[in-house]
């Protein structure tokens, strides 16, 4: 027997088939006359776990995953695909190389090849990387299958992976350096303690990131898909992204703009999701007329108005209930139009436009739908329309404003009445704006004549 000692105890199977082939090698070479020493038994060790590697490497990538990918590929299964996108059996498979590469590398170097204790340190860098890559790829498989089946629009899980990575990055970092100078990585991790203060302010925005990430997924404040507005950052548009540190936002003119995620959270902004699921959009926008244009109607303007199925029971119910007011109060109609109460054509007008609203195929019927005189400005008297479209589409809630707006402007002259517009001589101070003109222009007249002599 060799002077090379086998140490004893208690190995593993793999352990035991290494020191019987041990044992079997050094008693072949004893029968050829070959001492087994240093050289000889650094190139066995080397030898051996060479074609090791290779075998293993043959059976894993070349016959195991070559299957799997063939099996994925002829699957429906949408977990399965997803399964074997973005490399995860393959780095794990390099995990499995290197935990047997580590086994032998461990044999050998007891066995006094202490030459391959350099081997041993870069097979753990080797392991700790790939296991890593292979925490990366488990996170991006889970996100590619969650937005295949929809569950990532009601959780923001790409931020809150990007913590994982980076917490999982910043572990094994400390694995990693405590495998090279050959310490326990807690003794490390115990003395980051002094670095806090500085970890924290060069990951400040990450950790407040994956804060505010955890609160908007437990809020439910965003989701991807949502429509957003945010005014401070010029936001206005679809999320598109939901990361670490930034949100980002794709307008609807195609610009894109990154929020920091924090800053959804620190600060007020508008997410039009509600709106979107209630089915109904808000239609608030005003007609100005001129004030100059309103009035009392006659009795004849009253009769030719009633022709309407809009306007008939309204004004049947209404002079009814007017009628019956005057005469209780015995008022005089007749001596003057301050006697009384009277119909107004801005008052039709306004009930014309609550009907009309109700009969509207692309008005919602169970949301707020009214029409009211807001207060007067310069540029005339307000009525606005209040109502909720049927709709959300953007294309189609402008079309369906617009319609309603187009009847609305239309009609207008029906009540006798003109809109408020500043420039057009239907606007009571544009009227007083050109008579002021119009005098200056006079004044002005002799002054110009006395010039030219």
């Amino acid at each position: 027997m060799p002077n090379t000692q086998i140490e004893s105890g208690k190995p593993g199977m793999l352990q035991e088939m290494q020191q019987d082939g041990l044992h079997w090698f050094s008693g072949l070479l004893s029968k050829v006359g070959i001492p087994l020493n240093d050289i000889t038994l650094f190139i066995l060790a080397i030898s051996i776990i060479i074609v090791t590697a290779f075998l293993l490497h043959f059976i894993l990538h070349k016959v195991v995953l070559k299957r799997l990918y063939s099996f994925s590929k002829k699957s429906s299964l949408v977990w399965i695909q997803v399964l074997t996108e973005d490399q995860l059996f393959n780095r794990l498979a390099f995990v499995i190389q290197g935990i047997v590469l580590l086994v032998q590398a461990s044999f050998w170097v007891q066995h006094k090849v202490s030459i391959l204790y350099f081997l041993i340190i870069c097979t753990k860098l080797w392991i700790l990387l790939y296991i890593l890559l292979s925490i990366f790829s488990f996170l991006n498989i889970v996100l590619h299958l969650s937005n295949r089946l929809g569950i990532s629009n009601n959780l923001p899980l790409g931020g809150i992976f990007q913590g994982i990575k980076l917490l999982a990055s910043l572990f094994i970092g400390i694995m990693m350096i405590a495998a090279i100078i050959d310490q326990s990585p807690w003794k490390l991790i115990t003395g980051l303690g002094a670095m806090a203060a500085v970890i924290m302010l060069v990951f400040k925005d990450s950790i407040l990131g994956l804060a505010a990430g955890i609160q908007l997924s437990a809020n439910k404040m965003l989701r991807i898909g949502d429509w957003l507005t945010m005014e401070k950052y010029g936001a206005d548009g679809t999320v598109i992204d939901i990361g670490l540190t930034t949100v980002k936002v794709q307008n609807f003119d195609n610009t894109m703009t990154m929020i920091p995620t924090y800053a959804l959270v620190s600060d007020s902004f508008i997410n039009w999701r509600a709106m979107q699921e209630s089915g109904g959009r808000r239609i608030k926008r005003s007609i100005l007329i001129d004030a100059n244009s309103i009035r009392f109607l006659t009795k004849e303007e009253i009769e030719k108005l009633s022709n309407s199925t809009l306007l008939k029971s309204y004004i049947v119910e209404r002079a009814a209930e007017i009628d019956k007011f005057n005469q209780e109060k015995n008022y005089d109609l007749d001596i003057s139009l301050l006697n009384g109460r009277r119909l107004t054509n801005l008052g039709l007008y306004r009930a014309y436009l609550e009907e009309y609203l109700k009969s509207h195929p692309s008005v919602h019927r169970n949301m707020t739908c009214m029409v009211r005189q807001m207060a007067p400005d310069f540029y005339g008297i307000p009525m606005e329309i209040y109502c909720f479209s049927n709709t959300v589409v953007w294309k189609q809630y402008e079309a369906i404003q617009s319609d309603i707006f187009d009847h609305s402007y239309s009609v207008l002259s029906e009540f006798f009445l003109s809109a408020g517009q500043s420039g057009t001589g239907n606007s009571s101070t544009v009227t007083l704006a050109r008579d002021s003109e119009a005098t200056m222009v006079e004044d002005a007249k002799p002054t110009l004549e006395l010039g030219k002599s």
